[in-house]
């Protein structure tokens, strides 16, 4: 299963973000804490040298604990700022406005040197698409003021955002790379919804889903279905399709629809807290 999306606007926003690179003192890098390396843009590394760095892993409800702090020690080695988050509820919100000061210390430092006071940290919100900018953005600003959706590639232009004296939020465009290298990340931001459902063969992807959480995570599919979870990963779909009335007529089974019940529940959390990426030790 070859998987690859890269809308035509997504270059014109790269370029865009080289130009307004030079404007920021921090970048703010959403990644979906299911799947940390996978929902990272390798180009904001390049496009980031010499600048304040903070990942927010967000979604963290969705993900394994467990996982969540071995990613967060991770980044954290790597000489990065990192805060677990959920934008949709706000946990971890509170933490960030202290994070920032602390990522952006020096800067703060050199301007009180040069006599320059209170200037604004201006910050660079970015990440691929659905990975919650946009709802991080308005979580933490307390008004509307980013667009929203649950589909990847709402957000098209930038916009500043004035968060308070302290803080400016410069809003981007979610942008993915033009070719995966490694079709496994290409899966994984299937899974979790970062692709758009319509160009992919959700039925397959659901089988290759299967199988992961019978191996990684036992136990959550009989919980939640109330199935044997034995023999092929067509029979565990096929008793899923059972269990949730998904028939067509004539009694024949609706294997789109079981897949679609399927990744709904993965994806909002029903299955159970669950990382598609493991910190590898």
């Amino acid at each position: 299963m070859n998987v690859q999306w890269y809308p035509g606007h997504m270059t014109k926003a790269k370029r865009q973000m080289q130009e307004d690179i030079k404007l920021i003192d921090l970048i703010i890098e959403l990644v979906d804490a299911r799947v940390p390396l996978s929902s990272r843009n390798p180009d904001i590394d390049e496009l980031g040298k010499n600048k304040a760095r903070l990942i927010l892993l967000n979604k963290a409800d969705l993900a394994d604990e467990s996982q969540n702090e071995a990613w967060k020690k991770y980044f954290q080695e790597k000489g990065i700022f990192v805060v677990k988050v959920d934008s949709r509820s706000g946990a971890g919100m509170k933490t960030i406005q202290n994070t920032i000061q602390e990522a952006c210390r020096e800067k703060t430092e050199r301007d009180r040197k040069r006599g320059i006071k209170n200037r604004p940290i201006r910050a660079m919100v970015v990440g691929i698409p659905n990975v919650g900018k946009s709802t991080f953005i308005n979580t933490f600003a307390g008004k509307a003021c980013a667009k929203t959706g649950n589909r990847p590639g709402v957000t098209k232009g930038k916009q500043w955002i004035k968060l308070n004296k302290s803080v400016e939020l410069l809003d981007t465009p979610g942008i993915l790379w033009p070719k995966f290298e490694d079709q496994e990340v290409g899966m994984k931001l299937a899974y979790v919804g970062s692709i758009k459902d319509d160009i992919l063969n959700m039925e397959e992807l659901s089988l290759k889903l299967i199988d992961y959480l019978r191996q990684y995570y036992p136990g959550y599919l009989e919980e939640r279905y109330q199935i044997r979870t034995e023999g092929k990963a067509v029979e565990v779909l096929e008793a899923i399709a059972r269990v949730r009335g998904c028939l067509k007529k004539g009694e024949e089974l609706d294997y789109a629809k079981a897949s679609g019940i399927l990744f709904d529940d993965f994806r909002s959390g029903k299955i159970g807290r669950i990382t598609l990426e493991w910190v590898e030790k």
